[in-house]
């Protein structure tokens, strides 16, 4: 087991990576909520029905309530929040309740709104059961979607723990795993050129993540998160640089209809169209046509395609929370490791995607 610290202004905790950590869970929650009245699980329906028993043992001690949502981004909608809160309410959860998130980043993102407005907030848990968690189960975003954008809904509320157990991670299907590896790529590209390259060198399939490797690069990522957050935990400055390959991948997810492209797989598109801009805006050095041919290699969706009409997205683009008074923002890189942020006019945003989207 590996312990990781994150250091933010409002609160330091732990993030616990490894294989059976959820074991520990019981002595955590006695240890920190000696009060504890209530616990409230929200999961999915596809983490439910693999890891349910897995949950309610670890837990086996407390009074527990089970909320179920609907899986993936379908879970992050005005009504299935307003669904958690009644449910909380209906079983008397207080203050001195407790959520546990348990599942992928859609779960952890509204348990964690969840928990950050019920009584103006009571203390809730992380416990991921996807690779793509290692990114959004840290650092303190919760959100839910609204029709005109991704995570528009939201605050910046920190969990109290991270249980990573490295075991929930055994049936995740190749879709999911290829999400949450765009973001491990996307930490390597802003922040350690090192730990990028060794990731090009080890990783040649989302079939065969070995443990060792997994551990190793869900530890990194999580540290390369840490050292953002805990320097702009509201996203005022350097925090935004994590946004990387973000502001187009928001877009295809919002406009494709949200569900339609995992989060990950749009970022993977997001990332080669931001280090396009990268080379022609930032002077960038980077072997472009290699990386796509690795993440083809990979199984990444690696072209825009022909059916998203441009204007749209840049619409899109423009309600973005970086975006300021309908100017689009991008992160963009100097070098592997030195990304800065870019204004973009419409036109030239539009002539890129243009060129972007015909592959030359």
């Amino acid at each position: 087991m590996k312990q990781i610290s994150i250091q933010t202004a409002s609160k330091t905790y732990p993030v616990f990576v490894g294989t059976g950590v959820i074991n520990q869970l019981r002595t955590f929650i006695n240890n920190a909520f000696p009060s504890l009245s209530k616990i409230m699980i929200i999961t999915d329906e596809t983490v439910a029905d693999l890891y349910l028993f897995d949950i309610q043992h670890a837990l086996a001690d407390f009074q527990t309530r089970l909320c179920i949502v609907p899986s993936g981004e379908k879970a992050k909608t005005f009504d299935v929040y307003y669904q958690c809160l009644t449910f909380a309410l209906e079983n008397k959860l207080d203050r001195k309740s407790l959520v546990i998130a348990f599942g992928g980043g859609a779960v952890g993102d509204l348990g964690g709104f969840v928990a950050s407005t019920f009584m103006r907030g009571i203390s809730f848990l992380q416990v991921p059961t996807t690779i793509l968690a290692h990114d959004s189960a840290v650092g303190g975003k919760v959100a839910i979607n609204h029709p005109a954008g991704k995570n528009m809904i939201g605050s910046f509320y920190q969990p109290e723990a991270v249980f990573y157990d490295l075991n929930f991670l055994e049936s995740l299907p190749l879709h999911e795993k290829r999400s949450g590896f765009a973001e491990v790529i996307k930490h390597g590209l802003i922040h350690d050129s090192s730990f990028y390259f060794w990731l090009h060198n080890h990783i040649f399939s989302m079939e065969k993540l070995a443990v060792p490797d997994l551990s190793y690069m869900l530890a990194r990522g999580i540290e390369i998160k840490r050292d953002f957050v805990s320097v702009d935990e509201r996203e005022a400055g350097i925090r935004a640089f994590l946004n990387f390959g973000h502001t187009l991948a928001h877009a295809i997810e919002a406009e494709a209809g949200y569900g339609k492209w995992t989060h990950g797989e749009a970022v993977a598109v997001g990332m080669l169209f931001a280090l396009q801009l990268s080379r022609k805006k930032a002077g960038l050095l980077f072997n472009h046509e290699h990386f796509k041919g690795w993440l083809k290699q990979l199984g990444y969706v690696t072209e825009l395609p022909k059916e998203f009409a441009l204007n749209k997205l840049l619409d899109r683009m423009k309600q973005d929370k970086k975006s300021i008074d309908q100017k689009v923002n991008f992160v963009l890189l100097k070098d592997i490791g030195s990304p800065i942020s870019y204004e973009m006019t419409d036109e030239e945003l539009l002539n890129e995607l243009y060129i972007f989207q015909k592959g030359e």
